[in-house]
């Protein structure tokens, strides 16, 4: 019989990249534009940032998240080497193991026996790399996934302060940014903690929080060197 439940760990990997690619995206991008508006830029200098920003941190968190979760698939790959090479030079010792996880576990010494020689019969090394190694079809490492929503994510949330630079008058841009990106921060958090079944209201605010920091981190730096110069 299939099992057709569904739960919220299937999607750990790609939620966990999509959400922070977005708000990385939305509050970088926010800060960017405010710091350099508050320095008393025109429009042009403010929208040249924004754009560079935008290519800039989707390349970036698309190489760097490629390279944070290929390390992870190279080790998942190694300790698999190791157990087919386990499995092939003594299987016992290796069924003796796996009967040895169950029963700590709570079956009976028997049955676990009986469960791991059933298992490694039908596919050793699966049972092996699930129970013991802790790898399964949902949790794997996929580095090129894992880079795509990353990059795609930030551009999405980095696609409203542009936009904002680029339609809206440069005296209003700095309270329009701030609001729209605290607003949407709300919403993404929200949905995040939606989606990851915690708490909305502390998911909401805790990003929302950090945002407004870094964009009145931004705006402080951006108005005293515009004072300067």
């Amino acid at each position: 019989m299939m099992h057709s439940e569904f739960h919220r760990t299937e999607r750990i990997g790609w939620l966990r990249a999509a959400v922070l690619g977005a708000n990385d995206g939305l509050i970088s991008t926010s800060s960017l534009v405010v710091g350099v508006a508050a320095a008393q830029a025109g429009r042009e200098p403010v929208l040249l940032a924004a754009l560079a920003g935008l290519v800039a941190g989707a390349l970036s968190m698309a190489a760097g998240e490629y390279v944070s979760v290929s390390s992870q698939a190279d080790a998942e790959c190694a300790d698999l080497a190791r157990e087919r090479r386990e499995l092939a030079s003594d299987p016992e010792r290796e069924r003796a193991e796996l009967a040895g996880i169950y029963e700590a576990r709570g079956l009976t010494s028997d049955l676990a026996d009986q469960v791991a020689g059933q298992l490694m019969a039908h596919d050793a090394l699966n049972a092996h790399s699930r129970d013991e190694l802790g790898i399964s079809e949902t949790t794997r490492a996929r580095p090129l996934q894992a880079a795509l929503a990353s990059a795609l994510a930030f551009s999405a949330g980095a696609v409203l302060p542009v936009l904002l630079v680029w339609f809206i008058p440069i005296a209003h841009l700095n309270s329009l940014v701030v609001g729209s990106c605290l607003i949407l921060l709300a919403i993404l958090g929200t949905l995040a903690a939606h989606l990851g079944g915690t708490s909305v209201l502390r998911g909401a605010a805790r990003v929302t929080f950090w945002g407004a920091a870094a964009m009145g981190g931004s705006a402080l730096a951006g108005h005293l060197i515009g004072t300067v110069v």
